[in-house]
This record gives structure tokens, C-alpha cells and sequence, in this order.
């Protein structure tokens, strides 16, 4: 709109120093159609920069009395649809803009020195050369903005992506949590049912059952390997996602896992604290892989003790066995621990893992809301 006030006050000013009527509406048609092009160009860059190079065409090459109209102030808006366009296009493309643009000013010198013979050629080329200098200056400029832009896109592109692979580790470690410590428990039981059954037959059939879970738990681990790696550092940014677990189903927990063959016990020492809701499911996943991996790797019978020492700035989880009878020969390791490790770290805590002569030992520090 400013653009448009001042060509509007200079034709009126050229108008009143002797300039023909047509030759102002001609001008003033070329500056309305530079400004129909800069808004074109916002949609359609080629359209909105053929109509502005149009009507710099038309400015050049028409007589106006003492001086070029393509000095008009609406001849900025051709500078304009370049940089949209530049910024829009491909760089080969934008190329060709440019040499368009390089052309126009070439003819405008020669228009000028051709109207103008007695001014020195130098004018012209110093003219020329500073028109050059200021559409190359445009396009160069919006090609270093459009690559800064890209580059704005990639990365974060790439943080999308780091977001997709956190997200689908997230999901692994909960599959894993939840489906291999029911499916380590139905198996466990099973295998309880097997030994303490006086029934032949039964016994091979609840063996048949216990080695087809045992299977499908294999399968599952291989099918969560492709969901991606087997840990994702966490995210400065990142904000605890688990579905809410309480510590109060952690009695539900042990029972399910007990059978004539695995004794689970529970103590909890000293006064509950609040937890924050990241520490308290850290707490229960912690609880569920030490007693899954109890009942994975360990030929029964085994016992596994389950104990939670409270004090005002954490609480101390801790799942230890006894070693069971012996170990089992389970295949390559799997990722719960992994996973466990960084709900730990993720709330604030930290983790161990011993592995003594009587068996292993899982214990979990989790800061309270009080020691937070």
C-alpha cells in the first residue's frame, strides 16, 4: 500500500510536468499488474512472476518523459515475486528466474542509452551494475533462507523420528512387561500342575503346554526385536507415559506368580510414602521382571522374596531368589532389564543387579516425593 501511494504521488507529479495521458495510464495499468503479481506469487510463483516481469516489460519499453518508469516504486514489487518464487521452486528453476531478471535489466540499459544518447556509457553500466547487484542480492538471499528453513525441516524431521523410535521402545518394554511375566507365570504353573499330578498322560500333556509357552514367549521376544532397538536414551524433554500401576495390586502380583512350586513372599518395612507416578511404576515393573526372570531362568522349586524398605527420601525395592535348583538354558538374553533400567533412571532412581551364590538380586532406589 505504501508502494502504491507513492507511484500514484510521482505520476501525478509526472502528469502535471507534461507527461501524456496515455502514458499514465499505461504506467499506472504496470504498477496495478506488479501488484497483482506480488500477491499471485504467494500462490502461484510462476504466474505472479510472468505478470511482474510483464509489466517491468512494459515500463522499459515505454517513452516517459526525462527518466525510465521502471524507477517507479512499485517496480519493487518485482524484486518481491523473485524472492517468493526462489524460496518456492527448485534452485535450477530459480536459476532461470534470475536470468530473466538479468535479462530485463540488460534491455533496460540499452532502452535507456538509446533515449538517452548524449549521457556517458559508464552511467549505464554503473546503473545496470547496481540493478544487478540488487536482484542478485534478493535471490541469493532467499536462497540462503530457503536453506535454512530446509534444514529447520530436517531437523525436525529427525526429531519426529526420534520421538517414533522412543514411542515404539516404549511400547516394546511394555509388551514386554506385561505379556512375558503372564505368559512366564502360566508357564511356571503348569509346570507345577505337571510335577505334583500323579496322572501319566497329564503330566506329558501339561508338559506339551509349558513348552508351547515357553515357545510362544520365544516368539514373542523375536517379534519385539523388530520394533526397533533394544534401549532409546530418554529425552531431555521426555514425560513418563505408562499406563498407572499401584503399588497396592503388587499382593494380586505375587499371588498369581506362587504355585506349589515357586513361593512368593512379600514385606514391606516402614511407612508408605507418596511416590510420583513414574517412581510407583517403576517400582511394580521392577517387582514383575525380577519375579519373571526368577521363574524364566530358574528350574524349580525357587523362592523369591519380595521386599519394599521405606524411609522418608526413598524407598528400597528389592526382589531376590534363592537360586532355584538350577539354571535354565533360555536362549539369548532378553531386554527387560534393559527397559527396567531406564523406567528407574527416568524417575530419579537407581539400579542394581547382584548375583550372589544363593541367587540373584534385583533392588531398585526410588526417591519419594518428600527426598525428591
Amino acid at each position: 500500500m505504501v508502494l502504491a501511494l507513492l507511484t500514484v504521488i510521482i505520476l501525478a507529479g509526472v502528469w502535471h510536468l507534461g507527461a501524456d495521458l496515455w502514458q499514465i495510464f499505461a504506467a499506472t495499468g504496470a504498477a496495478v499488474l506488479l501488484h497483482v503479481g506480488a500477491v499471485v506469487a504467494h500462490r502461484r510463483p510462476w504466474v505472479g512472476y510472468a505478470i511482474g516481469a510483464l509489466a517491468m516489460l512494459v515500463l522499459v519499453t515505454m517513452p516517459f518523459p526525462g527518466w525510465s518508469p521502471s524507477m517507479l516504486p512499485s517496480a519493487v514489487c518485482f524484486p518481491l515475486t523473485l524472492w517468493r518464487l526462489t524460496s518456492l521452486v527448485s534452485v535450477r528453476s530459480s536459476v532461470v528466474a534470475l536470468a530473466v531478471a538479468a535479462l530485463g535489466i540488460v534491455l533496460t540499459e540499452l532502452v535507456a542509452w538509446a533515449r538517452l544518447p548524449a549521457d556517458p556509457g559508464w552511467t549505464r553500466l554503473v546503473e545496470g551494475g547496481l540493478l544487478m547487484l540488487v536482484v542478485g542480492g534478493v535471490w541469493l538471499a532467499a536462497l540462503l533462507v530457503r536453506r535454512r528453513h530446509e534444514a529447520g525441516r530436517r531437523a525436525e524431521s529427525e526429531r519426529l523420528a526420534a520421538a517414533v523410535a522412543d514411542e515404539r521402545a516404549s511400547i516394546r518394554r511394555d509388551l514386554h512387561d506385561v505379556i512375558a511375566h503372564t505368559v512366564t507365570v502360566m508357564v511356571a504353573r503348569i509346570e507345577a500342575a505337571a510335577v505334583t499330578t500323579a496322572d501319566p498322560a497329564t503330566r506329558r500333556e501339561l508338559g506339551d503346554i509349558a513348552e508351547a509357552g515357553r515357545d510362544a514367549h520365544q516368539g514373542l521376544r523375536a517379534m519385539l526385536a523388530t520394533l526397533g532397538p533394544a534401549a532409546v536414551a530418554p529425552r531431555a524433554d521426555s514425560r513418563p507415559r505408562e499406563v498407572p500401576i499401584s503399588l497396592d495390586a503388587l499382593p494380586d502380583l505375587l499371588a498369581s506368580a506362587a504355585s506349589p512350586l515357586h513361593a512368593v513372599t512379600f514385606a514391606e518395612v516402614g511407612e508408605r510414602r507418596p511416590l510420583s507416578l513414574s517412581a510407583e511404576v517403576a517400582a511394580v515393573r521392577t517387582v514383575q521382571e525380577g519375579i519373571t526372570n526368577a521363574l524364566r531362568h530358574l528350574e524349580p522349586p525357587v523362592e523369591v522374596t519380595v521386599r519394599l524398605r521405606w524411609t522418608p527420601a526413598e524407598v528400597v525395592v528389592e526382589v531376590r531368589d534363592d537360586g532355584g535348583k538350577a539354571l535354565r538354558d533360555v536362549g539369548s538374553q532378553g531386554t527387560g532389564l534393559i527397559g527396567i533400567e531406564e523406567r528407574v533412571r527416568t524417575a530419579g532412581g537407581t539400579l542394581s543387579i547382584d548375583d550372589g551364590d544363593d541367587g540373584w538380586v534385583l533392588r531398585a532406589r526410588l526417591p519419594t516425593k518428600e527426598g525428591a
